[in-house]
């Protein structure tokens, strides 16, 4: 039986349909037209997530049933432009679950001059089909260990829920980390772009360090100097040390030199210092988009430690697929250079035998100046998604992996444009 009462956070995640079946995708939020005095707002459609990742604009007048479990659309046709909010518009998921609000409610005095927060929304559909917010869940603090009780009350016995107050810096995110659990740092960093500014820099102050350092440099070059500028200087000098060094060199090659000197002597030196020697290269040379730390090994490392290095989750795929063998020291800039060995040959030799005798010393190493357009022959040319940077002494400086080759051919819009297999419907 359809719904024409329900709460927002059970709609998150419903699986949208069209009225044939077929599977359009996921809802996760719903935007509402909050108004300056207490009328109940208007629910004005869905934020809809394809199985692309694009999240669109679903009008609430072409829902034909709310069910458990599922939301069916009276069309298949919508439209695939990405959503942006309008003026006059919020997010009751990402901009109004975690507000601080009153309750002047007669029936529960308990609450009378008490901060709660805002926990759901509940929407009712009317006689004419349009929907409201009609209801608001909201939780007190927690008092002497016991589980905080949830109230459910009109939306007209609640004060704090004007767009004004809303806006208001200082608002909770407890709700909203919730939704970015489990997903991949690029997925966050393109939600946090699709969020007001306001929550945005809430989110990005509340995430931990290596969480937040992770996001950024997903984030466009413009979007990433933004953020950090409304961080406290301090924390940001530990995201940056808490990014890979050359995202960490890009970003502050974004920024006024006294300003980017200023993070640097807040780092950690050996933090710095890698990223340091990355600044003194162009940005568009194999020195500027190398990484400083591959997998560097020595000629007396077993195939056993070499996969086990390969294994670590936290590189990519491209620095996994290659390590590099140097006489000591192997931090960089290391030894002499001596090869490489590929990941398909370290799982066709034995366990025991040793990196140093199934070197591939005929790869050519890239040099630190060597511009782009050089560099992404060099990967073309030799089937490559990672390759050396050697300096003239034959010290490995770093590696170029394909990654950061695409980050930088790539437009500086790529993650704004439409997918060129998209049509815009009725």
């Amino acid at each position: 039986m359809a719904a024409t009462r329900v709460y927002v956070a059970r709609l998150a995640g419903l699986a949208v349909l069209g009225p044939d079946g077929e599977s359009i995708g996921r809802i996760r939020d719903v935007v509402v037209a909050v108004r300056s005095d207490r009328q109940q707002p208007r629910v004005h459609g869905l934020v809809v997530e394809l199985p692309t990742r694009r999240r669109i604009f679903v009008p609430i007048l072409r829902i034909t049933a709310i069910e458990p479990g599922v939301v069916t659309l009276n069309t298949g046709t919508v439209s695939l432009r990405r959503f942006n909010q309008r003026p006059g518009e919020m997010l009751a998921l990402a901009q109004i679950v975690d507000s601080v609000v009153r309750v002047e409610d007669p029936d529960l005095p308990d609450l009378a001059d008490v901060d709660v927060h805002v926990v759901d929304l509940g929407i009712e559909q009317t006689r004419s089909r349009d929907w409201l917010v009609s209801r608001v869940a909201v939780r007190g603090h927690r008092r002497l260990g016991r589980r905080r009780t949830v109230h459910v009350v009109d939306w007209t016995m609640v004060s704090g829920l004007t767009p004004y107050e809303i806006g208001r810096p200082g608002q909770d995110v407890t709700q909203l980390l919730e939704q970015f659990e489990g997903m991949r740092a690029a997925d966050v960093a393109q939600r946090l772009r699709e969020l007001p500014e306001k929550r945005r820099v809430e989110v990005a102050v509340a995430l931990d360090d290596e969480r937040l350092a992770d996001v950024v440099q997903e984030l466009p070059d413009d979007e990433q100097v933004e953020l950090l500028g409304h961080l406290e200087v301090r924390r940001a000098a530990d995201v940056l040390e808490a990014m890979d060094p050359d995202d960490a060199a890009d970003l502050l090659g974004e920024l006024p030199e006294g300003e980017a000197e200023s993070l640097l002597a807040l780092m950690d030196p050996q933090e710095s210092e890698p990223v340091r020697r990355l600044l003194e290269h162009s940005p568009y040379s194999a020195g500027g988009l190398m990484t400083p730390k591959p997998i560097i090994l020595t000629p007396s490392t077993t195939v056993a430690e070499a996969l086990a290095r390969v294994r670590n989750p936290d590189l990519t795929p491209a620095l996994a697929s290659i390590v590099f063998v140097v006489r000591p020291p192997t931090a960089t800039p290391t030894g002499r250079y001596l090869g490489s060995v590929h990941i398909q040959q370290l799982l066709r030799e034995p366990p025991a035998h040793l990196v140093g005798g199934i070197l591939d010393t005929d790869l050519s190493p890239l040099r630190p100046d060597l511009p782009l357009a050089a560099v992404t022959r060099y990967f073309a040319t030799y089937n490559l998604v990672c390759g050396p940077v050697v300096d003239e002494e034959n010290h490995l400086l770093g590696a170029v992996s394909v990654d950061d080759v695409l980050d930088h051919l790539l437009p500086e819009d790529w993650r704004d444009q439409e997918e060129t297999d998209e049509r815009s419907g009725a």
